[in-house]
């Protein structure tokens, strides 16, 4: 079968896409038109890039579509707000026909209407590899979450549990054996993460507004974008990152996947001293465990072992694009 030419793949993919009553115009002209937002904007952008973010042999279509759009709704929660609007540019490999698409962006239209967001438009091009760019417009009506709003005395809190992610890819890849329901677990939160949307702007009400970032490139990494951000150093406890059952069953006494895997996309957010994790896991819908304290930059980030004794972490990171993961191998 011929496959179909550009201008035919966009009508056919646009096809069922879910746009709303502040859409004017979507797609088929050379912008959308959307209505005036009442509230402050919110503008991301990410990227996901075959052999470099995914591996279509570990992904459903479906699940590449879903995914791609929900790191962007991961940025929109760590500022406190709401999706709105996005486009989509999908750079297309040889080998890949239509039928494939149509799965893809069944999944990110789902995805979509899930968040409330409005798919506008978008571009087609050709590509050596599979490539999904999303940006993604939204609004904060609150107080907007950011990274240098953190001060010495902070409590430092995290939502879920973190490393699950790191694990699932893993498996995946053959580098980690699990077994049952603990791989099962282990990869869909791989395969399918969500984002804290409702957690963050319930994090928007509470004054004075605490610093906040998603956790993509890693606990170490992220709370390090935190703290040059706001100029301060911190603590984490070791013993209080917390870590799935599952994970447990597979990785064991291991924390590096729970302190450097990345992709978790949960919530990492500073508070002022006197909110307990119970109140907030409460407040946020989803269990918050306090991991450790904001101190004075001089201090850097120190991680406390369970025997008390504190621990440089300059040594430990996080997934850089430019870089790559500390291992040295690619997701």
């Amino acid at each position: 079968m011929k496959p179909p030419g550009e201008f035919e793949l966009i009508k056919r993919l646009c096809r069922g896409l879910p746009y709303g009553h502040r859409t004017l115009l979507g797609p088929g002209d050379d912008c959308a038109i959307i209505a005036p937002a009442p509230h402050r904007q919110l503008f991301t952008i990410d990227s996901m890039v075959e052999g470099v973010h995914f591996d279509l042999a570990w992904l459903s279509a479906e699940q590449l579509g879903a995914r791609s759009l929900m790191v962007n709704l991961s940025d929109i929660a760590a500022m406190g707000g709401t999706p709105r609007s996005c486009v989509v540019n999908l750079g297309i490999r040889k080998g890949l026909d239509a039928p494939f698409f149509d799965r893809l962006y069944r999944g990110l239209g789902r995805a979509a209407r899930s968040a409330g967001v409005d798919v506008v438009g978008g571009n087609i091009t050709r590509s050596e590899q599979l490539t999904l760019t999303i940006a993604l417009l939204g609004q904060v009506a609150g107080q907007a979450l950011r990274r240098d709003t953190a001060h010495s005395g902070d409590d430092i809190f995290v939502t879920g549990t973190l490393g699950d992610s790191a694990l699932g890819w893993r498996i995946m890849a053959g580098e980690l054996k699990a077994d049952g329901a603990a791989r099962k677990y282990l990869v869909a939160r791989f395969g399918a993460p969500q984002a804290r949307l409702a957690a963050g702007r319930q994090l928007s009400g509470i004054r004075p507004a605490p610093a906040a970032i998603d956790i993509s490139d890693g606990l170490l990494a992220d709370l390090g974008h935190i703290l040059k951000r706001s100029a301060v150093g911190a603590e984490v406890d070791l013993a209080a990152v917390p870590r799935s059952r599952q994970y447990l069953q597979v990785a064991g006494d291991r924390m590096d996947f729970a302190l450097s895997g990345g992709e978790d996309y949960e919530l990492l957010f500073c508070l002022r001293p006197g909110h307990s994790p119970h109140a907030l896991s409460r407040r946020l819908g989803v269990a918050v465990h306090r991991i450790g304290r904001i101190v004075d930059r001089r201090n850097g980030l120190r991680l406390r072992s369970p025997d008390g004794r504190l621990i440089a972490a300059s040594g430990s990171r996080g997934w850089d694009q430019l870089q790559g993961e500390p291992s040295g191998k690619r997701r």
